[in-house]
């Protein structure tokens, strides 16, 4: 059973954060530059909440505020979901689905670790499926 660390293994730690009272602007710049989806923002190096290219679509472009005026701290989202690295991929699902997330940062004793969209997690479950395909070829074949 694949876990989180198992992912941040392979894609890397690396986790882009902004600030509460960046503008907004900022915080899509650097997703785009970034080519990510989400920022992790962050208060003291603590992990506040998160802000998405949802977050802007719903919360700055459809209400015709100013991306430039706006804060991240303004549209983020607070509750911010959290994960361990020692969870499964499985359980990481199962959390996305449930609380309508595509990403979850991961903590490792109170630090921010690493992040998982839900496209890691697809990565994972293929890539696990494919090792299982090929035992069972090799089985058959021999």
């Amino acid at each position: 059973m694949a876990t989180i660390r198992h992912i941040l293994e392979v894609k890397g730690r690396q986790v882009h954060t902004t600030l509460a009272d960046a503008p907004v602007l900022d915080a899509i710049r650097t997703m785009a530059d970034q080519d990510i989806g989400a920022l992790v923002v962050v208060e003291d190096s603590r992990p506040v909440g998160i802000i998405t290219e949802r977050h802007y679509a719903r919360d700055v472009f459809l209400k015709g505020r100013a991306s430039p005026t706006t804060r991240v701290g303004d549209i983020m989202q607070r509750d911010l979901v959290t994960i361990g690295p020692d969870e499964t991929v499985e359980r990481c699902m199962g959390l996305m689905t449930e609380r309508r997330v595509r990403h979850l940062p991961v903590m490792d004793d109170g630090r921010l670790a690493g992040i998982v969209s839900i496209g890691d997690l697809v990565k994972s479950i293929i890539a696990d499926q494919q090792f299982t395909i090929e035992q069972l070829q090799d089985y058959i074949r021999s």
